[in-house]
């Protein structure tokens, strides 16, 4: 009969004798328990290498939830002059119509020569970088994930610079309208390339060209 040890009254441990019937379940429900985690075990590897489950047959319709393939993200706004061809020309006249319905109706200050514009401001690059650059700005501050302030932002950090720089008296359309009746439209000329890039166009030009084979 197996024994285990309990402390005597002097303090020294003295073997206490467990029945043989008792140690024999204990026993028995160790290789139990082992047993079970063994099965646990298994089944986890089993879960672990099991194949991906099969497409759904909704999947080729791009339905959410059932399987489909994710939403394409939409495409990333790029500056307009870095665009070329129709895709520009598509944004232009995206960009004209919130220009015409909706900045120059609530934001277009009387035409005098302290506030010019220009009839034909798409043939200006820098407005028309000022004014998409705004009304990018504009369509992410009137998102809901911007919050209440979004729009608030947009009027104080935005439009009153872009305003401030497209119709100021010596800005890019001061040689246009300045008055309504008499309408104008002229690009004043910008400064010429620096020293250094005409040197480097010179010398260049002047190389002469590599031996053909």
């Amino acid at each position: 009969m197996p024994e285990s040890a309990k402390p005597s009254d002097a303090g020294e441990l003295e073997p206490v004798r467990i029945p043989d019937p008792q140690l024999e379940g204990i026993e028995a429900s160790v290789r139990q328990l082992m047993e079970q985690s063994a099965q646990q075990a298994q089944q986890l590897d089993h879960l672990a290498s099991a194949p991906a489950p099969s497409g759904s047959p909704f999947a080729a319709f791009g339905m959410p939830g059932l399987g489909g393939p994710p939403a394409p993200a939409p495409p990333e706004p790029r500056p307009i002059l870095e665009l070329a061809g129709e895709e520009r020309e598509d944004e232009l006249d995206a960009l004209s119509d919130w220009v015409d319905d909706f900045f120059l109706p609530v934001y277009g200050a009387e035409v005098t020569t302290a506030a010019p514009w220009c009839l034909q401001w798409q043939e200006h690059d820098d407005v028309v970088a000022w004014l998409h650059a705004l009304w990018l700005a504009y369509q992410q501050h009137k998102d809901p994930e911007a919050g209440l302030s979004g729009l608030f932002v947009w009027h104080r950090d935005f439009l009153a610079h872009a305003v401030a720089a497209i119709r100021a008296p010596g800005g890019p359309l001061s040689a246009c309208l300045t008055s309504p009746d008499r309408p104008a439209h002229r690009l004043l000329p910008g400064p010429p390339p620096s020293l250094r890039t005409e040197t480097a166009a010179t010398v260049e030009a002047a190389e002469p060209d590599e031996p053909t084979s």
